[in-house]
């Protein structure tokens, strides 16, 4: 494995979406191509993703868009600024949306007080349909978490909350600055339960600064303690040179080497197994009666700019600042700067600033990757072949083969057990835009 690991360790996406955002084309996209590509949809169905930037204290292991403030008098402008853009997207869709999927990320959530978020939810809930297989979904922080928020969301439809943990060591927390107890975790995760949330999540990172191995086992077996719903284990994403990050306090050399990465990680997947967790997709776990293993072991599973869901939609609409939407056909993001977003807005113009629109070789590939992180196998047919030189992915997979990490069909591929860990390199040899760009500079973080 240490070979493997060595050879492996490149730089590489996470696929949250294929084209990756780095190799976007923007030049023939416009805002108007977006709204049309929207209007290429035959169904309404939508997911709904809220992204809402605001935290009290900058986490230093964090690359999410955000912005740190004590302020709370900032939350009501940024609603009525994200209600605004909602009711813009309302008059270019065709039909009124039924929503299948809401997801409030961030930044933290919970930074807006419940009363703040009953009126956003209820304000978008009051001009749509809905489904009765709806998932709502919430990030919140084990620290300011409270009972109102848990109710009041819970009341509005919210069903799983997810809470970011990442280690319990205090010198850990120290360096990534997210100084949390155990005791805060367990009140927001017992007193979800006891409200009724029928999913509630932890994510725990391994590859820390100053993270041990020793860490990642306490850290586990405090979770065990709790035996949260779901789990994401996922390597953190060291990408120091990304604008407006939080990376620092700690130094290269405080960061564990790929080779105990990839001991944290096999470690904590063992214990994760041993005590009832199934891994699903990329970095994530679940117990069987949980709706993502139950997704997964049907070949339900579909991911998205959220990560891994249940929910199958074509089509989700990204609000607030940053945030990303998906027709399929096409990808669009907001403006990054807070003042830039609000300043489209008062102009009544949709806040995008940049996008991309598929074309054929994009869909198609893009339906590869997605296959491969949902269910570690994938298959083409001969009018596929007639646009994609699957010959040249297929002869680019053969040192995958060699060190039996996949087993290749005629017209499929198949992850092995050993060949999961490995699964962004795999995806890798069907991106064929990372191939033709060959960036001569780092842009993802280390896959391993």
């Amino acid at each position: 494995m240490q070979n493997l690991i060595a050879k492996y360790n490149v730089p590489g996406p996470r696929y949250t979406s294929y084209p990756t955002v780095p190799f976007w084309e923007d030049v023939d996209f416009s805002t108007q191509k977006w709204v049309s590509s929207l209007q290429q949809q035959d169904s309404n169905a939508l997911s709904l993703y809220i992204h809402l930037p605001f935290c009290e204290s900058l986490c230093t292991f964090c690359a999410c868009n955000k912005r740190i403030t004590k302020r709370h008098d900032v939350e009501i402008p940024y609603i009525e600024a994200v209600l605004k853009e909602w009711q813009m997207y309302l008059e270019v869709l065709d039909d009124t949306p039924v929503i299948k999927e809401i997801h409030l990320g961030g930044g933290t959530p919970t930074f807006f007080s419940a009363e703040n978020l009953e009126n956003l939810i209820k304000s978008i809930l009051n001009t749509v349909e809905m489904t009765d297989e709806i998932e709502f979904s919430f990030e919140g922080h084990p620290n300011n978490t409270t009972k109102a928020h848990l109710e009041t969301l819970y009341d509005l439809g919210f069903s799983r909350v997810s809470y970011g943990i990442q280690d319990y060591n205090p010198k850990v927390q120290i360096a990534i600055h997210r100084i949390q107890s155990f005791e805060a975790v367990e009140n927001a995760t017992k007193l979800a339960r006891e409200i009724g949330y029928k999913s509630v999540g932890h994510d725990i990172i391994f590859g820390l600064p100053m993270q041990s191995l020793e860490d990642v086992i306490n850290t586990i077996e405090k979770t065990k303690l709790l035996m949260p719903d779901r789990i994401a284990f996922y390597s953190y994403a060291h990408v120091p040179w990304t604008k407006g990050n939080g990376q620092r306090g700690f130094n290269e050399s405080d960061l564990p080497s790929p080779e105990l990465k990839r001991q944290q990680y096999e470690t904590g997947k063992k214990m994760l197994e041993e005590i009832g967790y199934i891994e699903i997709g990329m970095d994530h776990f679940a117990l069987p009666k949980d709706d993502l293993s139950k997704a997964y072991q049907t070949n339900n599973l579909h991911r998205n700019f959220m990560g891994y869901t249940t929910t199958q939609t074509q089509k989700m609409i990204g609000l607030g600042v940053s945030a990303i939407s998906d027709s399929w056909f096409a990808f669009a993001q907001n403006e990054k700067k807070l003042d830039d977003y609000y300043k489209k807005i008062n102009r009544n113009e949709l806040p995008i600033f940049r996008g991309h629109l598929l074309n054929n070789e994009d869909l198609i590939i893009r339906k590869q990757i997605l296959n491969l992180m949902c269910n570690f196998e994938t298959k083409w047919n001969k009018k596929e072949e007639a646009i994609i030189d699957f010959n040249s992915i297929i002869n680019s997979l053969s040192e995958f083969e060699v060190d039996q990490l996949i087993k290749v069909h005629q017209n499929s591929v198949e992850v092995s057990q050993k060949g999961k860990a490995f699964i962004r390199n795999i995806c890798m040899a069907f991106d064929l835009r990372l191939k033709k760009a060959q960036p001569n500079q780092q842009l993802f973080s280390m896959t391993i």
